[in-house]
């Protein structure tokens, strides 16, 4: 206990201790475990640095970042858009390549809980109400095994693609609970890693550890720039090196869209020895909620949409486009060496927190458990694209997608305007359509009277960030799936559906021998 209580003191938090006499013996085994494995001297230190980087903000008279702001060069980027078709198929020949030598893994962002959404389990178990029924966590993993085949397709070689889902304390055991349930989705059990993001205590504005209740702290995960320590601590860095894997795709849960380990992305980076890369929509409104990546006093990073004014998210270069237009999504590209550097104490540590301001539950000088109305502490955490700061325009690179192919994420309950269930639902079923269509096929109505190729509902997640009223989708979208084992980027479906008339719904899966079932008009 004295250990404890010193502990504790020595960073100004015996209040940490004060309900210890009225503990059982398993509750003080808990929170002396808790302050144990939290480091009090680096939380509290994390704290007054942000304290005073708060302090420094609220004294200057102009800190807004626009006058340091720079576009980004056009030697680090590359465009689906811009770039010829042999362009494309280089890339995603030298990607596919490198998947087919077991040299690149896929790394997941899943710390966060479906609270928003309204449900008590994690995000990736979530359905969003296609005819299969798959959860993301299904589609990704599908994404990976179809990727593995088209490798090996193209190479002759048997390959493997490492997938490491970084979770929460909130997350952890019904993630894995639920990739035991459902045997990996058919992935190598050992090739899918599961590990935890660190946690931070969350402070009150003065600074004092808050105390969730009489046994334990009020803890947070460190955001998911908290990978970077993660990393070491869980072990990861050290297995992929054991692996021998080189690069790494990293990418959020939440982006039903996302293309795993995408083979011209990777194939790009490799074309130009980037060491960090960022893929990205570009942003067309100059209001749209998303950050941009460009640089900042010469240094590559994140602007939030909230961080500049409206003049300068205005700008437009001479073609028309914004000039600050490279939307973020969090979706990236690291070699290992990369990451080694990032990860090593000194350079990992430079990583700043940023600050929320939140309501959360406390226990009050009484011991009573409080849940206030409005902020009464605060939450630190890292943003994984803070790393960029690390990188020089030799080794930055920036690679720009469609939004309506490669990016709608799962944020909101339906019935908010976008990022929901139903607005994630259609995005990848007008994908879909998009790609049958592409390949020669045609949509027709139970009397034979063929569907228009354009629907007006084909893009649920605009350009422009706006999406469309839900009930209009309902109307608009053509149903169709296509499983991710029968086409990882509508590659294959010409062969299947050329000539072919569908009547939707359709459904287009793989049999456990291999063969394509359609199902129709059900």
């Amino acid at each position: 206990m004295e250990s404890l209580q010193k502990m504790c003191s020595d960073v100004g938090q015996e209040h940490l201790l004060q309900f210890w006499d009225r503990l059982n013996d398993d509750q003080k085994a808990a929170l002396s475990a808790e302050i144990h494995n939290v480091d009090l001297k680096e939380a509290v230190g994390f704290f007054d640095k942000v304290s005073k980087s708060l302090q420094k903000d609220g004294d200057s008279t102009n800190n807004s970042i626009d006058e340091h702001m720079e576009p980004l060069e056009s030697s680090v980027c590359g465009s689906t858009v811009r770039c010829s078709e042999e362009e494309i198929n280089n890339y995603r020949n030298l990607g596919l390549d490198a998947v087919s030598r077991s040299e690149v893994a896929v790394l997941l962002l899943a710390g966060g809980q479906g609270t928003r959404l309204g449900v008590p389990y994690p995000k990736g178990m979530y359905n969003v109400g296609l005819p299969s029924a798959k959860p993301l966590y299904q589609l990704q993993a599908e994404r990976v095994l179809k990727l593995q085949t088209l490798a090996k397709e193209m190479t002759g070689k048997s390959c493997q693609v490492p997938w490491y889902i970084m979770t929460s304390e909130h997350t952890k055991d019904a993630t894995e609970s639920f990739f035991n349930k459902h045997e990996h989705f058919g992935l190598n059990k050992d090739n899918v890693v599961i590990f935890e993001q660190s946690l931070l205590p969350c402070f009150t504005f003065d600074g004092k550890i808050i105390m969730e209740s009489q046994h334990k702290l009020a803890l947070a995960p460190a955001g998911n720039g908290g990978l970077y320590s993660a990393l070491t601590k869980s072990g990861v860095l050290e297995d992929l090196i054991k692996r021998e894997i080189k690069y790494v795709h990293v990418y959020c849960v939440d982006n039903i869209l996302v293309k795993m380990a995408d083979p011209v992305f990777v194939g790009f980076c490799l074309s130009k020895n980037v060491e960090c890369g960022a893929k990205v929509v570009e942003k067309t409104q100059p209001k749209e909620a998303v950050g941009v990546v460009c640089k900042v006093n010469g240094v590559y990073q994140v602007v939030e949409y909230s961080e500049i004014t409206l003049s300068t998210a205005e700008k437009r270069t001479d073609d028309g486009r914004l000039t600050f237009n490279a939307g973020n999504i969090c979706n990236h590209f690291f070699t290992v060496e990369f990451l080694k550097t990032v990860c090593r104490k000194d350079n990992e540590s430079q990583l700043k927190h940023h600050v929320a301001k939140k309501k959360i539950t406390h226990v009050d000088e009484d011991g009573n458990v409080q849940k206030p109305s409005a902020p009464n502490g605060i939450k630190m955490e890292k943003f994984v694209f803070d790393v960029f700061a690390f990188a020089k325009t030799s080794t930055f690179g920036v690679w720009e997608v469609l939004r309506e192919e490669e990016f709608s994420p799962l944020k909101n309950a339906d019935g908010q305007p976008k990022d929901t269930p139903t607005t994630c639902k259609h995005a990848l079923m007008s994908l879909h359509h998009k790609r049958v269509v592409a390949a020669g096929g045609m949509f027709v109505h139970p009397d034979g009277t063929p569907y228009p190729h354009i629907q007006s509902g084909e893009n649920g997640n605009s350009q422009n960030g706006v999406n469309r009223q839900q009930s209009n989708e309902e109307e608009d979208t053509i149903i169709c799936e296509v499983s991710p084992l029968v086409s990882y980027d509508g590659e294959g479906l010409t062969t299947i559906v050329k000539g072919q008339s569908f009547t939707p719904p359709v459904q287009f899966e793989m049999s456990p021998n291999h063969q394509v079932i359609i199902k129709q008009n059900q």
